[in-house]
């Protein structure tokens, strides 16, 4: 899906990591919650309370995963899940466009 219709958008941006990391929540009538976002290169820890489904819509990044010592590459047209309440490692290799769903269990 390229656009989102009939949506509310949440005008002040959530920015971490001094402005490396930006952000916009995009809500939908379902109750549903995404960001859309960009991660400048960098090394980054996210904690998540949700689950989350990142989908990396240009450029590359790794990622580790909660209780693992391994890097998994992701690139630009691939997604990837985080359990809730868990804590999750990013090293961004190039600009990062992505999309961030928000799941309930």
């Amino acid at each position: 899906m390229s656009q989102f219709d009939q949506v509310t958008v949440i005008k002040e941006a959530n920015v971490y990591f001094e402005g490396k990391v930006t952000s916009r929540t995009v809500l939908f009538a379902s109750g549903e919650k995404k960001t859309l976002g960009i991660m400048l290169p960098g090394e980054y820890a996210f904690g998540t309370a949700k689950k989350e489904i990142m989908e990396i819509l240009a450029g590359e990044l790794d990622v580790r995963f909660p209780g693992s010592d391994n890097w998994e590459k992701i690139v630009s047209g691939q997604s990837f899940e985080v359990p809730a309440q868990s804590k999750f490692d990013l090293v961004v290799h190039s600009v990062c466009d992505y999309c961030c769903s928000y799941l309930d269990d």
